[in-house]
Order: C-alpha cells, then sequence, then structure tokens
C-alpha cells in the first residue's frame, strides 16, 4: 500500500467522496469563530506582532504544557529567555509532539500562514523563525489582514461585565470585512466563594451606577450590563463551569447570603451554592429576553498546582478534565427556565469525553420546534478539540440527535494562527461522511451530503446566531 504523503491537499481525506465533500463544499466557505479568547485591543490596534515567538508560543499553555512535558526548563516556556531561544527549545520538542494534534496544528499554521512546508525541528528552527518574523513585520501580517487571509467573517472575543467594549466600538466604527463582537462572561459575579469577589462586586456597581447591597441589586446591575453589551451588538453569553449550580432557593435567603458576603461574614457551603443558582437561573432568564445564545462550558478541573498557580497565575497549563456529575443538575437548571418559557438558545460544551451521550441526549429533552438546532451539543473543547475527541463528538450527536442541525467549529484560542483548527474540523466531518458513503451506510448523493456539510461547517452557524 502505497504511503500517503504527509499534510497533501487530502491530509485526513480517505477516499474520493471525502475528497471531493472538502475540496467542491467545505473548503472555501467563510470561518464564524463564535466563541475565542483573542483580545480585541490587538484587533482594534491592528497590531503586528514582532516575532514568530510572539504570536505563537506567547499565551499558549497547549505548547508550554508540551515543553514542560518534554523537560524544558520554565525559563525557556514563560521566563526570562530570549524570544529566539524559546523557538529553538519549542523546535526541539516539536518531532516529539507526534499523534498529539500539536504536530498537526504547528505544521498546517505553517503552511497556511507562511507557506512553509518544511518540517519545524532543531535543524529547521532558526530558518522558519526568520522567515516567519520577517513576514510578521510587513503590513500583510497585521492581526487585521491575518483574520482576512483566513477568510474569517466573524470573531465573538469572550468579554467581563464590566468591560466598557472600547475596543469593539473602535472595530465597529471600521471598514474591514470581518465582525468582531463581544460575548458576555459574567463568572465572576457568580463566584460568591472568590476572595476577590467583594472587590468585583465593587467594579460592577461602578461600572453600572448601582450600589450593590442586595440581591436585587446584583440583578439590577448584571442586566443594566447586558443591555449595554447588547447595545454593542453582543448576542452570546459564556460560562465556565465545573457544573451546572441548580439547587433550590429563594430570593430572600440569597439576599441574606449576599448582604453577609459583602460585610466579609462567613457563609456556608449551602449558602454558596444557593446564591449561585440563583444568579445562574436569572442570568438564563436575561437571556432569553434578549434573544441570546446561552453557552455553558462544563467539566474543567482548574489551576491543580497550587505552586504554579501562585507563580504564574490561572490559564497557565495546569489545568486538566474533570469528573464531575453533569446530567441531574443540568436537566434542573434547563427544565426551570423550560417552566417559565425563557429558555434561551443553548450550547453545552462538556470537556469529560464520557459525557458526550449525557450532552447528546440532553439536548434532545429542550429542543422545541421554536428554532431549527435551539439546544446544541457544542463543538469537542480543549482537550478533546483533536481528532479523536471531534469524531466521538460528531459520532454521539448523530447518534443520538441530528448532525445536520450541528452549528459547528470554533477555535476557542488565544491566538491568531489557530483558524486551521475549522480546516481540520471541516476534512474530519467530509471524511466520516465520505467514509459512510464508500461504505454503502449513507447514499452517493453529492448534493444532499454537500449541502449538509455547508450547513456544519457555516450555514447553521450563521442563521443560529443570527449574524
Amino acid at each position: 500500500m502505497q504511503i500517503k504523503p504527509f499534510l497533501d491537499d487530502n491530509f485526513l481525506l480517505e477516499n474520493t467522496t471525502a475528497e471531493q465533500l472538502y475540496h467542491e463544499f467545505a473548503k472555501e466557505l467563510p470561518i464564524l469563530d463564535y466563541h475565542c479568547h483573542l483580545p480585541p485591543d490587538e484587533i482594534a490596534s491592528d497590531h503586528n506582532f514582532e516575532n514568530l515567538t510572539k504570536i505563537w508560543l506567547d499565551g499558549d499553555h497547549y505548547k508550554w504544557r508540551a515543553m514542560r512535558t518534554f523537560g524544558i526548563p520554565e525559563a525557556y516556556i514563560t521566563g526570562e529567555k530570549d524570544d529566539l531561544e524559546k523557538f529553538r527549545q519549542w523546535a526541539k520538542t516539536v518531532p516529539f509532539t507526534i499523534r498529539n494534534p500539536l504536530y498537526h496544528w504547528t505544521h498546517l499554521e505553517l503552511k497556511n500562514y507562511f507557506g512553509v512546508t518544511d518540517l519545524l525541528n532543531e535543524s529547521s528552527a532558526d530558518a522558519i523563525y526568520n522567515r516567519c518574523t520577517e513576514l510578521l513585520n510587513t503590513p500583510e501580517y497585521s492581526t487585521q489582514n491575518i483574520i482576512k487571509k483566513m477568510n474569517v467573517e466573524v470573531v465573538c472575543t469572550t468579554d467581563d461585565p464590566v468591560d466598557d467594549l472600547r475596543w469593539h466600538k473602535k472595530l465597529g466604527d471600521q471598514a474591514r470585512g470581518f465582525k468582531v463582537l463581544p460575548a458576555f462572561r459574567p463568572d465572576k459575579a457568580i463566584f460568591i466563594d472568590s476572595q476577590n469577589w467583594n472587590d468585583y462586586i465593587d467594579q460592577l456597581a461602578s461600572v453600572s451606577s448601582i450600589s450593590i447591597d442586595s440581591f436585587d441589586n446584583l440583578l439590577e446591575a448584571l442586566q443594566s450590563r447586558i443591555d449595554y453589551f447588547h447595545d454593542n451588538n453582543c448576542r452570546l453569553s459564556d460560562h465556565g463551569l465545573e457544573q451546572v449550580y441548580a439547587v433550590p432557593f429563594t430570593n430572600a435567603g440569597v439576599n441574606k447570603t449576599l448582604q453577609k458576603r459583602r460585610a466579609k461574614q462567613a457563609i456556608t457551603a449551602a449558602e454558596i451554592e444557593e446564591f449561585q443558582s440563583a444568579v445562574l437561573h436569572h442570568l438564563g432568564i436575561m437571556y432569553a429576553d434578549k434573544g441570546w445564545v446561552m453557552q455553558l462550558h462544563l467539566g474543567a478541573l482548574r489551576n491543580n498546582s497550587s505552586r504554579m498557580m501562585r507563580t504564574l497565575g490561572p490559564d497557565t497549563g495546569f489545568d486538566s478534565i474533570g469528573d464531575f456529575s453533569q446530567a441531574r443538575a443540568l436537566s434542573t437548571f434547563l427544565n426551570r427556565l423550560d417552566e417559565e418559557n425563557k429558555l434561551p438558545k443553548t450550547i453545552l460544551y462538556n470537556l469529560n469525553p464520557r459525557d458526550n451521550e449525557v450532552m447528546a441526549t440532553m439536548i434532545g429533552n429542550f429542543n422545541d420546534g421554536s428554532v431549527k438546532g435551539k439546544m446544541q451539543f457544542g463543538s469537542s473543547w480543549w482537550f478533546l478539540d483533536q481528532k479523536d475527541g471531534m469524531t466521538k463528538q460528531m459520532n454521539a450527536l448523530s447518534n443520538m440527535g441530528l448532525l445536520s442541525c450541528f452549528i459547528g467549529m470554533l477555535t476557542d484560542s488565544r491566538s491568531f494562527l489557530s483558524y486551521p483548527r475549522h480546516e481540520y474540523f471541516r476534512r474530519l466531518l467530509c471524511n466520516m461522511i465520505g467514509k459512510d458513503v464508500h461504505n454503502g451506510e449513507l447514499p452517493n448523493d453529492i448534493s444532499l451530503l454537500g449541502g449538509i456539510v455547508q450547513d456544519i461547517c457555516y450555514n447553521n452557524a450563521k442563521s443560529y446566531f443570527e449574524f
């Protein structure tokens, strides 16, 4: 059997039908990146990154974890070593990331952005670094032009309620061929057990011009910020939780808890969960009233290394998959909103793959025919954002629901070089359907199947979010 070339035009495509679906239907579609962590200030300023390390390694905890695993000292990862030295250590690591998605992503990104087809290793490191850095210092490689180069139509950032959205406003006043929209992530208001909660609530009170000394005041402040975000073209919310909070609560009891915490008095674990359940429920109602989409990212076990948390802070590569129970609380939470006819369009993302079928069946409980695919089982997230994880997610959705109604891929990334993840997803989708055709499990109706591929890769999301 002939060995296929690495990363050629038919990468991940195992038969002619898969090739046809990808090249004729999926490849040229625009990208709707409806969830990411790109900094809007760097887009608005049309920033040029100084070198390849700055745009590719800074802030990338996927690469940092791999480098630590490979025995690279922290000085070359987040420490004081210069950028070229850090890049050389990454290049030294890359050949040994085989079968990790980093190996594919690395070479797709070099190829798609910079036209580099050489494999990255110690020998090629300096030449690749110099070539890419030279390009990055040209106008064609400013942040806005990078986004255009990848045919991106919409970018949804992740923003705190206290943000003034100045960069989104600036971007809204510029003509560039793509939209940058905010998404509302109010988790800091929910985490009443955080040592910084009172300080955060003071910030929220300041930006909303509402003194927050009661639960009603808190809801009023959050509603004020939702109104502000809505006026600035926000249509999505996002939550990153270990699990949904859905215990019984009363507004009077929650009000007492808030007042105790504002007075810096101790509160119990039960009071914390009741407060979190109440805030999340009321936020869900607010989202529904605005016609927003609610995103729930569930299951991360964060900041596992206390030592490194103290040294580097959060989001630096010390999180993992949690084994939290999801089904009961999630059902209770969604059902409460549904009972009040206040369940917004919702996307459920699980981090533990054991929950694939849980999420794929949960959405079916609350689809009501009002909107095509109102409840979504979200694309594979974080540690599952790889070949096996994406395939399993789509198989679970196919088996338990309708893959044809799926809103497809997102980057969930802090890097401007992550858009090839959409290509990766599209290739896997086309290959999955192509294999079914060649196995006689689907009819060889290229028009039907091609249309479904285009829906999953673009049309469904376009309609769902009303972009």
